[in-house]
């Protein structure tokens, strides 16, 4: 798995200067920039804008708004300058991610209210991107970054989006500013930074498309384990998200969450769904722990988190889980978070309507009125 981190960050700024410095003799204010409202240095400095504002949100834990400051250069600040402004928000930014520690998040709108240090970096990593982009085709320069580099942005910021064949002509399909071979044209966009819920004493913290990949792989997936390690669940459902990734059916917040322990911030476990709710509004939950961390309520928090997570949506009515009739301690789980055993009817009807293997148990638990 290759990381989203400072390094990223520094080489995708690299990328820009160097692509945007043969010009910087041009009067970039007259040029429109290719596809936006803006000019080309006002899109330069709104680059150099976002690099610091994400530094500064994460170096200032903002929680609930932006930190509330906007880049200004000073008057008679040429080309030349400009490049220098906007290198020196990047290594802002790269060495704000690189000292944050594990788990740091801070407030970013899109979608769920905030973002991790990684998250910060790739949102970074795709303003340099795609709006140096927006510049060079203007000024009428080359560009085009490492497809490594737009790949790691897309396993990022995009698990949403199917991947393609090579990951820049992806991005540009993705963000609206390119075609790709039959797929309709992107009219409206946003990316989708991971889901962390809070629970008690755990973050259920939303596992991307890469993280995924290296867990399958028998990886880290980038988090700190408890004990040995992820177990053999959370592999497998690793597989079935990357799976889901590569058909272009992932939807990332009915994923699979790491359960990151606030005390230290090592992972003790694995939840998640196993895809999004059917048309009967019924979702289905699984989860383990590695062995080190059995037997201290993690999983009965973690169940009870995302089941009133998914509760309080209004596409989802029934949240469910099967289990070995043999599993008493799963049982014991299910219970302490709220579910009941289903019924000899639901059941059956679990059975012939949605596949449930005969040799397994149901729990539900039903929309809060």
């Amino acid at each position: 798995m290759r990381p989203m981190n400072g390094e990223r960050v520094t080489e995708a700024v690299a990328g820009c200067v160097a692509a945007l410095r043969p010009a910087v003799d041009r009067d970039w204010s007259t040029v429109p920039a290719a596809g936006l409202d803006w000019d080309c240095r006002a899109t330069a400095t709104h680059v150099a804008d976002d690099l610091v504002s994400y530094a500064a949100n994460l170096a200032g834990g903002a929680r609930d708004a932006y930190v509330p400051f906007e880049l200004t250069l000073d008057p008679g600040t040429d080309n030349a300058g400009l490049l220098h402004v906007i290198e020196t928000t990047g290594a802002l930014l790269a060495a704000t991610v690189t000292t944050a520690p594990p788990g740091a998040r801070a407030y970013h709108p899109y979608p769920f209210g905030s973002a991790d240090r990684e998250g910060m970096a790739a949102m970074g990593v795709a303003e340099v991107l795609l709006h140096t982009y927006d510049i060079t085709r203007g000024l009428g320069l080359p560009y085009e970054p490492a497809d490594d580099l737009a790949d790691t942005v897309l396993n990022w910021l995009f698990p949403h989006v199917q991947p393609g064949p090579d990951a820049w002509p992806t991005l540009l399909w993705a963000t609206g500013r390119g075609e790709l071979p039959g797929r309709p044209p992107v009219t409206a966009w946003r990316w989708r930074n991971n889901l962390a819920l809070p629970a008690e004493r755990l973050t259920l913290t939303g596992v991307r498309p890469a993280a995924a990949r290296d867990l399958r792989l028998g990886g880290d997936g980038g988090f700190d384990w408890l004990g040995s390690g992820p177990y053999e669940g959370t592999r497998e459902a690793a597989g079935f998200l990357v799976k889901a990734y590569e058909a272009g059916l992932h939807r990332p917040e009915f994923g699979i969450f790491a359960l990151v322990r606030a005390e230290d911030g090592r992972a003790v476990g694995g939840i998640g769904f196993h895809g999004p709710p059917d048309a009967y509004g019924r979702v289905e939950i699984g989860y383990d722990l590695v062995p080190e961390a059995r037997g201290h309520g993690y999983a009965t928090e973690a169940a009870r988190a995302l089941t009133a997570w998914a509760l309080a949506r209004d596409d989802v009515r029934t949240v469910i889980a099967t289990v070995e009739p043999e599993n008493i301690p799963s049982q014991r789980v299910l219970t302490r978070a709220g579910f009941r055993p289903a019924t000899p009817e639901e059941e059956r009807e679990a059975r012939e309507r949605h596949g449930m293997a005969e040799d397994l148990r149901l729990y539900v638990n039903e929309e809060q009125s």
